[in-house]
């Protein structure tokens, strides 16, 4: 076993708190890497994230002073405002609104998700009627104040709230996002008469357009903000008091970091935290400068996060949902379902084998974890077709026991289908299979992209076993297996720029639009950017600020976001929105009247990145660690198959499958049509071949 060569200080450091497990990556001065896992603690994430730093240390043979003291960048990812909202865990909110407002929040758009079903009820409201209460005063559509605001309906709001226990509040009044006047003063009331501490301005937290929307999104930053804030602080202070130098960077949903300070405001900015790391991630697969086109699908132990790469930009929208709660906040496009390698199958009334969307999570986990688990996971199937290797998984973290694996697919699976054990685990596999096909499909094909231009990226610690297969049915010629899968999104918090989004609302007439105006719009906004990453200790020359611009056709009511260059120019603007509205929706107007509704900036602090040092290339043929029967896919049944270690793997190998990689954090499935191939980076890329698969 070769001794891995000591570390360079000084490293960074990047801890993505997963459903199953906490990941963590150590990249030191030198550009190597270390990865370590350990299982997730839900009821406390920092136990997580401690936990899997102490392992760190143990292995590294150093203390956790020493690990910390010596790090540059402490980058985290977290899920904590994700499952406050799940769990129905935050604070209790009351909300201001303009008199004759206080029912928004509870009508909302009036549109379902799904046309068809009348009677599915809409997510209960976060702030019940007695406590969303009215104020008096009224700015105007053109952002004038038409009535004064009454003082007097924020000290009687103030009592309710202090009799109810209300511990945050939310404030969405009207045409807000023209002018903020009379929330700010709502907010300094609300100080001198309210003993809370929590107040979100709907004006400071996403000043868009949309009432609905916007006051969604208050009501769900107060909803979070007492937990999620809370927690941050008291993380950072205790790295702090283990010797980081200085403050963590969170990863926020539109996949960029930022300090604790500035994210403490506005938490609702943290709903996709984890995930969205796959965008620095997705950079990390390509060439410097590359126009990439990838699609990454990382699969863990609870789900599956869909992203797309087009032309080397990763789509970001304002319209999220989360748990049938609307947010109007800046998010990497993802297309999340329940598939991962903990996600349970089971058997309906009707004799119908289903897999997910529930999963085992960390604890009790797969039957193979021996914690207790007796529902039949993917994890299960997997070592029941000879694909998992029963032993240590994930470098340690847990333990798989294929006997516990069989006992469950053969009780919960085989004997109510009138399969076999084999037949009931590959079924499982197939089915799961589609499921992350349509996941793929939902952001590529529905988007108006063909995936036989893109390489499918499959991570996660369970990504790399159904890539081939999925790739094959996508149309793919291609899937890249990075050999950090396990860990893909702690890499890519390490890759990710500070990042700052802001908008203001801007309506002309795109071709009447006055060049000093926009400039004037533009320059104050581009000015808190400058100002915010200033804070965050980058000088003017490691800034980088781009424009864009929302439009829509006259009449329309959703904008389109494109990218403005930083001379305006109608034509190309026009241009720009045309081929964006052509991919999305399949038409244009041509010669038709575009509307400019708003103004956004994208302010980025870009963090200085020492490239891995190139890895000698293969020498000679590599000999598999060993062969075992695996099931392949239906028409191929089970076959002797060559089991690699992927240590031994190195740029420039070529092996045709069907095979299996066992690296320390993932193991890789090439199926018998394919052909894998180390590349320069050192990462597994395999040629898909056109027999089907699984999927």
């Amino acid at each position: 076993m070769t001794t891995a060569p000591p570390l360079s200080a000084p490293w960074r450091i990047g801890v993505d708190v997963g459903g199953t497990f906490t990941d963590m990556v150590l990249r030191d001065s030198a550009g190597a890497v270390r990865i370590f896992k350990a299982p997730s603690v839900p009821a406390d994430p920092s136990e997580g994230v401690l936990g899997v730093l102490r392992l760190a240390a143990q292995q590294l043979d150093i203390t956790l002073t020493a690990l910390l003291r010596d790090c540059a960048l402490f980058v985290h990812g977290s899920t904590v405002a994700t499952n406050t909202i799940l769990e129905k865990k935050g604070a209790r909110v009351g909300m201001l609104t303009t008199e004759g407002f206080r029912d928004s929040l509870e009508i909302r758009r009036g549109i379902r998700d799904n046309q068809w079903d009348h009677r599915a009820p809409f997510p209960e409201v976060l702030v019940p009627r007695y406590l969303r209460l009215p104020v008096r005063g009224r700015i105007g559509a053109d952002g004038k104040e038409l009535l004064a605001l009454a003082p007097e309906d924020v000290d009687a709001a103030a009592k309710v709230f202090a009799a109810e226990g209300v511990e945050s509040v939310a404030v969405c009044l009207f045409n807000s996002f023209l002018d903020g006047a009379h929330e700010r003063s709502v907010g300094t009331q609300l100080g001198k008469v309210w003993n809370g501490n929590w107040v979100s301005l709907s004006s400071d937290v996403m000043p868009t357009m949309g009432e609905y929307e916007r006051g969604s999104t208050a009501v769900v930053n107060a909803y979070v903000a007492p937990k999620v804030t809370s927690y941050l602080r008291a993380l950072d202070e205790q790295l702090r008091q283990f010797g980081l130098p200085r403050s963590l960077l969170l990863l926020q949903s539109n996949g960029g970091a930022v300090s604790v300070d500035q994210v403490a405001a506005r938490p609702v900015m943290l709903v996709l935290s984890g995930p969205a790391a796959g965008v620095g991630a997705l950079k990390g697969c390509a060439a410097p400068g590359e126009k990439a086109n990838l699609i990454s699908m990382e699969i863990g132990g609870t789900s599956c996060d869909v992203m797309v790469m087009a032309g080397g930009d990763v789509p970001v929208t304002d319209a999220l949902l989360i748990d049938g709660y609307h947010l109007t906040t800046p998010s990497v496009e993802i297309h999340t379902v329940g598939a991962g390698g903990g996600t349970v199958a089971w058997v309906d009334d009707a004799g119908l084998l289903h897999v997910g969307p529930q999963g085992a999570g960390a604890r009790p986990g797969p039957a193979a974890y021996g914690l207790g688990g007796e529902n039949p996971t993917v994890t299960d199937a997997q070592l029941v077709l000879g694909r998992l290797r029963p032993g240590p998984l994930a470098g340690g973290a847990v333990t798989l026991n294929g006997a516990l694996a069989r006992k469950a697919v053969e009780t919960k699976l085989a004997k109510p289908l009138g399969l076999s054990v084999e037949d009931a685990a590959a079924g499982v596999i197939r089915l799961l299979e589609q499921n992350l096909l349509h996941a793929v499909e939902r952001l590529s094909i529905e988007r108006g992209h063909n995936p036989a231009t893109f390489t499918l990226v499959a991570a996660g610690g369970a990504g790399p076993m159904h890539g081939t297969a999925v790739a094959r049915a996508l149309g793919c010629r291609r899937t890249l297996l990075p050999r950090a899968a396990g860990a893909f999104c702690a890499m890519g918090m390490l890759q990710s720029d500070v990042r700052q989004d802001y908008l203001q609302v801007f309506l002309a007439d795109l071709d009447k639009a006055e060049a000093p105006s926009l400039e004037a719009g533009f320059a104050q906004i581009e000015a808190r950017a400058r100002d915010a990453l200033a804070r965050d200790g980058f000088s003017a020359d490691a800034v980088v600020i781009e424009r864009e611009a929302d439009l829509r056709y006259d009449g329309q009511q959703w904008p389109v976001r494109v990218s403005i260059g930083t001379a305006f120019d109608a034509k190309a603007a026009r241009k720009a929105f045309e081929t964006e509205h052509q991919r999305l929706f399949g038409h244009i107007q041509p010669g038709g009247r575009i509307d400019i509704t708003a103004l956004r900036v994208v302010g980025r602090g870009r963090l200085d990145w020492t490239p891995p040092a190139a890895r000698p290339p293969q020498v000679g043929t590599p000999r598999p660690r060993e062969t075992r029967k695996v099931w392949i896919d239906p028409a191929s049944g089970w076959r002797d198959v060559p089991i690699y270690d992927g240590a031994d793997l190195a740029p420039g190998c070529t092996l045709k499958g069907p095979l299996l990689v066992e690296e320390r954090t993932m193991t890789a499935f090439v199926g018998p049509a394919d052909v894998l191939e180390v590349d320069a980076r050192d990462d597994f890329l395999v040629h898909v071949g056109t027999a089907r698969g699984a999927a």
